[in-house]
C-alpha cells in the first residue's frame, strides 16, 4: 500500500488558558501528495495557523502527529519553510543579505562559496528580484518585500512551502501578481503548499484542494473540495468558466452556512484573523525565527 507523501493523523492540539484546557483542534487528518498545493480556509479562530505550526514543528500536537516521507515531524526543519503575511525580513540587511541567511543556513559546508552566490541570484531571479539585491527592505515596496521571502524560502529547497496567508496586507493588483508567479514557480519546483487563505478566489485559482475548516473550538476538517481545473490556469478566462463558479459557490456556501454573524454579501474575502489568530501568527513568527537561526527583529535595540 503507498504512503503519502505528508500525512496528518488524527492530530488534536490543547492550550492551557485561564479557565483551564482549550481544544483547538480535534482529530485532524489529512493526507498530502507530493507537489499538491491546498489551501485552509475558515472563520477566524478555526485553528488554521495551528494546522501549520504543527506542520511546521512549532507545536506538538496532544494527539496525532505528521509524518513526511515517513519520518516523524516533531521540529521545524529546512524542509519545511514558512512564508508570512508579513514579509518577515531583516531591516539591516540587503535583499541579497537576506537570501544569503537562509541559505548559508541550509547550504554552507554542501555548497563553496560561488555556488551559493549563485543559487541566491537563481532564486532572486524566480521571483523577479535580482536587480533589488542591494537595496535594504525599506527601499522597496511591500509586493517586493514578499518576493523576496518567497525567494528566500525557495532557496532552501523546501520539500513543503507553508504559506501564512502571504498576500493578505497587499494590494489586489500586486496580490494578482504574485498568484501568478506562485503558479509558474510551483509548476516549475513541484513543491508541496499548504496555503491559508480567507480569499475565496485566490482559493480556487491555486489549489488543487480546498480544506474547509469547522469553526472552533475543537475545530476539524468539515469538507475537502477537490479542484479539478486544467493547469496552467489562466485567471481571465476562468472568471467566466462554470466549474470555477461552481466552486467558488461551494466554497462561498459553506463560509456562509458557518459563519454565526452576519456576512457582507459582496465579500469574497473574509474579515480580517481574529486577535487570537494575530497572537498565533506573531508567537509562529517569532519561534521561527529561533529555531531557524534568524534574530528576531527586537534584537535591533
Amino acid at each position: 500500500m503507498a504512503t503519502s507523501y505528508l500525512e496528518l493523523s488524527q492530530v488534536g492540539i490543547e492550550f492551557d488558558s485561564r479557565h483551564g484546557k482549550f481544544r483547538a483542534l480535534d482529530d485532524i487528518n489529512l493526507s498530502l501528495d507530493r507537489g499538491e498545493f491546498v489551501s485552509l480556509i475558515g472563520h477566524s479562530g478555526c485553528g488554521k495557523s495551528t494546522v501549520l505550526n504543527i506542520v511546521a514543528g512549532l507545536h506538538e500536537a496532544t494527539e496525532g502527529g505528521v509524518i513526511l516521507e515517513g519520518k516523524e515531524v516533531n521540529r521545524p526543519g529546512p524542509d519545511r519553510a514558512v512564508v508570512f503575511q508579513n514579509h518577515s525580513l531583516l531591516p539591516w540587511l540587503t535583499v541579497y543579505e537576506n537570501v544569503e541567511l537562509a541559505v548559508n543556513r541550509v547550504f554552507k559546508g554542501h555548497k563553496s562559496k560561488s555556488e551559493r552566490r549563485d543559487w541566491i541570484l537563481h532564486n532572486l531571479r524566480r521571483v523577479n528580484m535580482e536587480h533589488a539585491l542591494d537595496k535594504l527592505p525599506s527601499e522597496i515596496s511591500g509586493g517586493m518585500k514578499q518576493r523576496v521571502g518567497i525567494a528566500r524560502c525557495l532557496s532552501m529547497e523546501p520539500k513543503v512551502l507553508l504559506m501564512d496567508e502571504p498576500f493578505g496586507a497587499l494590494d489586489a493588483l500586486t496580490r494578482a501578481q504574485l498568484q501568478d508567479s506562485l503558479m509558474a514557480i510551483q509548476a516549475e519546483l513541484g513543491n508541496t503548499v499548504i496555503m491559508i487563505t480567507h480569499d475565496v478566489d485566490e482559493a480556487v485559482l491555486l489549489s488543487d484542494r480546498i480544506i474547509m475548516m469547522s469553526n472552533g473550538p475543537a475545530a476539524t476538517i468539515s469538507k475537502i473540495l477537490p479542484v479539478n481545473l486544467d493547469r496552467p490556469r489562466d485567471r481571465l478566462a476562468l472568471a467566466e468558466d462554470r466549474e470555477f463558479v461552481r466552486l467558488r459557490h461551494a466554497v462561498l456556501e459553506f463560509l456562509y452556512g458557518n459563519k454565526s454573524e452576519p456576512v457582507t454579501p459582496a465579500a469574497t474575502a473574509l474579515t480580517d484573523d481574529a486577535a487570537v489568530d494575530k497572537r498565533e501568527s506573531i508567537t509562529t513568527e517569532k519561534n521561527y525565527r529561533v529555531t531557524s537561526g534568524m534574530r528576531p527583529l527586537t534584537a535591533m535595540a
